[in-house]
């Protein structure tokens, strides 16, 4: 997608202000590091709304949710789609207290480390093997005791909206240990917040909230569910957004 003059000025200004909000929220909330979770939540909560807000107002990027009535209460795994850095954060909006799984290296960068470790999020080291993926269940597990949701990529990392899936073994591991509801959760973030660019472009990121998946299913059956659900209507959405002529919507 080409990138007109107006769209590459309102992104620089959206990413400065973005970061910029990061920093003072980082700062506005130090001491919630030393204070209960409880205390720390509406600040991740608003660094949610407000970077959603930014980006709305600046590039004109809006999000539409669909299905979110499906998303049960309390623990359950929500299985993501990952095209972008987009859905590391929007999901703070919807979900009522999500916990991420991510890569281990994250938790090591100043300030930012630290929150996330105080937020409970789950790291998994992904050159560790089947001992990451126990260490990473173990901690989820518990994680879901406290009645949160546990997000998971099952891809493992961002791709492009047109490439190929390529599932990983931990969305079924976690699953076949976990025994709760995994909720898939399909969008098309990449088509207006592409992965390794800083261009933001306008339209309407969709986000549509699949059918649970069950407890009890086998992990290969569970995760062919998983992938058919997710790879159908991550291209339905994908398709839904470029039918969309330019310049057609407000």
């Amino acid at each position: 997608m080409s990138a007109s003059p107006a769209v590459v000025a309102r992104s620089l200004l959206f990413n400065i202000l973005f970061y910029l909000n990061v920093i003072v929220l980082m700062i506005v909330a130090l001491p919630t590091l030393i204070l209960p979770y409880r205390f720390l939540r509406p600040f991740i909560r608003s660094y949610s709304r407000t970077s959603l807000w930014l980006l709305r107002v600046i590039c004109g990027t809006k999000v539409e949710w669909r299905g979110a009535e499906k998303i049960p209460k309390g623990a359950c795994i929500v299985a993501c789609k990952h095209q972008s850095l987009w859905e590391t954060f929007s999901l703070y909006a919807v979900l009522e207290d999500p916990a991420y799984v991510l890569k281990r290296d994250l938790m090591w960068l100043p300030l930012f480390g630290w929150y996330m470790a105080k937020a409970g999020l789950i790291p998994i080291d992904r050159g560790a093997g089947l001992s990451a993926l126990s260490r990473m269940t173990a901690r989820a597990r518990t994680t879901l005791t406290r009645s949160r949701q546990v997000v998971i990529f099952p891809e493992g990392t961002r791709r492009s909206p047109d490439a190929p899936p390529v599932y990983r073994p931990g969305v079924a591991h976690l699953y076949s240990k976990a025994g709760v509801t995994c909720v898939p959760l399909a969008l098309n973030s990449g088509l207006f917040w592409p992965r390794r660019s800083f261009l933001r472009f306008p339209g309407t990121i969709l986000v549509e909230v699949l059918d649970p998946i069950a407890p009890g299913l086998d992990s290969r059956t569970f995760l062919a569910r998983l992938q058919n659900a997710l790879e159908d209507a991550t291209a339905r959405l994908v398709q839904e957004s470029r039918a969309v002529k330019p310049g057609s919507e407000g």
